[in-house]
């Protein structure tokens, strides 16, 4: 057994068996999470070493990484305190990376990538409301459905919303949010997705709720929307729009909403310069997929001419939605695995698991933002959030 002198292992141990058998050492001084991984593949040794955030994932969606000792989430633990810069610790400045363009036809493709999956899948780990986006725990014993509703109720709140007023929903998921909108407070809701899978499950979902004249789902992009609407709301769709179309999306945002109305934008963002994205995560996950810095993206707010009436900064949120997903993936991990197959489970394993810690140990947030085009439009002060 060979220990590795490492100078920038932080903390926690990491055991690692090469395919001769060979054991090696990384540790650290300070405790930490413990792990033991076993590397099949020669070839894989000598990739790690290279990109090791893509080759991780590959290998141990192959089968080539086995977790002997802890969990995978271990493993991740151990790589994100030891082997990832956080931000402000040094290092090079990294620049934006190239990304696919996002347009019209392209942004489609990308999103059937994930979004398109059996709808099956998605209610294996969902919570019933099939929010896919960031709940909101107010205290730690709110279970996933009620931080779900937690979070539902927080942006029909920031929306300020009243009977008869006509809502747009940039990238509706599953329709959710515009079903109760509609149900709790009489608004009209045209949803916008590029999923088929998630078109279909708001039709059906809204003509089950008798909701079907008062919602409508559309399946195009939020680009080719023409009419003016008095709130516009965007969940989890930011993250895939690209930082060249920043300017087009906030322009947009401006051109269809009236002039005494409120937008509202929830995103993942970083809590860091605009950067690089974790490339397993664009390669097999989110295809043209990329996390904002707030610095940019008020850069664009700014360059639209809209104005910011209000920011909140949710930390810890997402890491908790994901241990939920997690935990709840694995106990129907059987199912997916009739659905698709061992390789796909590990796949899923990997992002959900790779997604909380860069949640809790790196630079990963989610930002919610208020938007309106006159300065009057919103409350001058947050107390209607608590009425």
């Amino acid at each position: 057994m060979i220990a590795l002198p490492m100078a920038q292992i932080k903390a926690g141990r990491l055991k690692i068996i090469d395919p001769e058998n060979q054991s090696y050492i990384v540790e650290g001084i300070k405790k930490g999470p413990e792990a033991a991984i076993r590397i099949t593949d020669k070839k894989l040794l000598r990739r790690l070493l290279v990109v090791p955030d893509l080759y991780l994932g590959e290998g141990y969606m192959d089968g080539s990484i086995v977790v002997e000792e802890g969990t995978l989430y271990d493993v991740l633990d151990f790589c994100a305190i030891n082997l990832m810069p956080l931000p402000g610790e040094g290092g090079p400045v990294v620049s934006a990376p190239v990304q696919k363009l996002n347009v019209i036809g392209q942004a489609q493709t990308n999103v059937a990538h994930h979004y398109d999956l059996n709808r099956k899948l998605f209610e294996l780990f969902l919570d019933t409301d099939l929010q896919y986006s960031c709940a909101y725990f107010a205290n730690d014993r709110d279970s996933l459905e009620q931080a779900q509703a937690n979070k539902r109720r927080r942006l029909a709140a920031k929306l300020l919303l009243k009977p008869g007023m006509r809502v747009l929903d940039i990238g509706c998921g599953f329709g959710g949010l515009a079903l109760e909108m509609a149900r709790e407070h009489g608004v009209e809701v045209v949803g916008v997705t590029l999923s088929e899978e998630q078109w279909r499950a708001g039709q059906e979902r809204a003509k089950a709720a008798g909701l079907e004249k008062q919602v409508t789902f559309k399946l195009c992009d939020y680009r080719e929307e023409t009419e003016t609407y008095d709130r516009i709301v965007s969940v989890g769709m930011f993250e895939h729009v690209g930082s060249r179309h920043y300017d087009e999306f906030f322009s947009k945002i401006r051109d269809l909403l009236v002039d005494d109305g409120i937008a509202l934008l929830h995103s993942i963002g970083r809590m860091a310069q605009p950067g690089s994205a974790l490339v397993w995560i664009n390669r097999y996950i989110f295809p043209g997929g990329y996390t904002p810095a707030l610095s940019e993206t008020v850069a664009a707010v700014e360059r639209a001419g809209l104005w910011i009436t209000d920011v909140e900064i949710l930390r810890l949120h997402y890491a908790y939605t994901l241990r939920e997903w997690h935990n709840r993936f694995q106990r129907n991990r059987n199912q997916a695995q009739e659905l698709y197959d061992e390789r796909f489970c590990r796949m899923w394993e990997f992002y959900l698991q790779i997604s909380e810690v860069a949640f809790r140990r790196l630079n990963w947030m989610v930002f919610q933002i208020q938007l309106t085009k006159s300065v009057d439009a919103a409350p001058i002060t947050r107390s209607y959030l608590n009425e």
